[in-house]
């Protein structure tokens, strides 16, 4: 099949940094820490955001959260994502990034719909209340402008087919003087479930006169170009799509800059990766840890969880599969790589094919009351987190 011809495409701008490709990770909690946004930098350009931060932990000095707020000495822009429900708190939370230096780019969550955020009022059931959404944006775009430091927001359609709010959403955003706005097609209802509306980010694109981002089913470079062609969109948010084939920003690159070739790696090729992205992990735990053999049994125990992604589709048994998705250090690594066949042809039955979390549809749990008005702007009770990383 021939991939789609790119439309004219400008690099992403955002404050001061020009971005190409107009490629974004999405922060993914528990994947995109410092090793695994490394490893996909070697790969190809873009912004690689780190896992989702929440305001208040921030602001109260979780040693946690202070621990995941971390960027390679090379990693620029450094980006981080907010999520926060509390206009004040988010401020609060905003001017100590930019008073200590902590990122270059802040993002917004609007678009989490797990129920222990969505129960707060938080993610993708805030937009609904929409005198709170747009003040605190507004409170984060204030605090953040005076160092020049871009904030964007990044949300769903609407917490349901029932309550749409995206269009709107995005209008207040542009109003409070975000740099753009991203936006996955699907319902907090929906999770991870059927398919993205790519109808809906044209829609949003058409509304709006900031940069919009698309998100939702781009599982192959060539889906990021055909997004690109059916919405208009300014750039794409690769989720998924990239888990176990971190080389999916490299066919990103390249399809962005018109060029044909797409890795279709090898299982000895998969091996070298999994082996690096390991070695990532290891060195950035022994680097936080006091004791080096702990770090390196840490940094294998967080690679634990790729193996399944790394190795979909190819011919590894039963047993082999589960004693690499349980190693504690890296020469155990290397003993069970070996056994691999690296002759193995890439499965291209998998190419398109969905990634990481496929869940049902499911009900939005909401604060009581939360669907009554959409003009009140009280925050809930007990609605900040109190730690980060979902």
């Amino acid at each position: 099949m021939t991939a789609p011809t790119l439309t004219a495409l400008r690099p992403l701008t955002l404050g001061r940094h020009q971005v190409w490709p107009p490629v974004v990770l999405a922060p993914m909690a528990g994947i995109t820490n410092v090793g695994f946004r490394r490893l996909c930098r070697e790969q190809g350009g873009g912004i690689y955001v780190c896992e989702m931060i929440t305001t208040r932990a921030l602001v109260e000095r979780n040693p946690k959260t202070l621990r995941m707020i971390a960027f390679g000495e090379d990693e620029q822009p450094r980006s981080l994502q907010l999520y926060g429900t509390d206009p004040e708190i988010t401020a609060a939370a905003v001017r100590i990034v930019v008073e200590q230096d902590l990122a270059d780019h802040i993002d917004l969550n609007f678009g989490c719909p797990v129920p222990k955020v969505t129960r707060r009022g938080g993610g993708s059931a805030l937009p609904w209340r929409r005198r709170l959404f747009a003040r605190l944006v507004k409170a984060a775009v204030d605090a953040a402008s005076p160092a020049g430091v871009p904030v964007t927001v990044k949300m769903r359609k609407r917490i349901d087919d029932d309550h749409l709010t995206y269009v709107e959403a995005g209008l207040a955003a542009q109003d409070a003087g975000v740099a753009a706005v991203a936006l996955h097609g699907r319902t907090a209802a929906q999770r991870y479930s059927g398919t993205a509306d790519w109808d809906a980010i044209a829609t949003l694109k058409q509304a709006l006169d900031v940069p919009v981002l698309g998100n939702g089913d781009i599982w192959e470079a060539d889906d990021a170009l055909r997004m690109v062609a059916h919405t208009g969109v300014d750039g794409v948010v690769i989720g998924r799509g990239c888990l176990g084939r971190p080389w999916l920003f490299a066919d990103l690159e390249a399809a962005f800059n018109g060029r044909p070739e797409r890795r279709l790696p090898t299982l000895g090729e998969v091996a070298v990766t999994m082996r690096r992205h390991a070695e990532l992990l290891v060195d950035q735990f022994v680097a936080g840890a006091r004791n080096p053999a702990r770090g390196e049994r840490d940094g294998c125990t967080d690679f634990r969880k790729h193996v399944a992604w790394y190795l979909k589709g190819f011919p590894v048994g039963s047993e082999l599969r589960r004693s690499l998705a349980m190693i504690d250090s890296l020469a155990q690594l290397d003993d069970l790589l070996g056994k691999l066949d690296p002759s193995a042809p890439f499965p291209v039955e998998t190419l398109g094919q969905p990634r990481g979390r496929t869940n049902s549809p499911g009900k939005v749990f909401l604060p009581d009351g939360w669907l009554a008005s959409r003009d009140d702007d009280t925050v809930p009770d007990g609605a900040e987190l109190d730690d980060s990383g979902g």
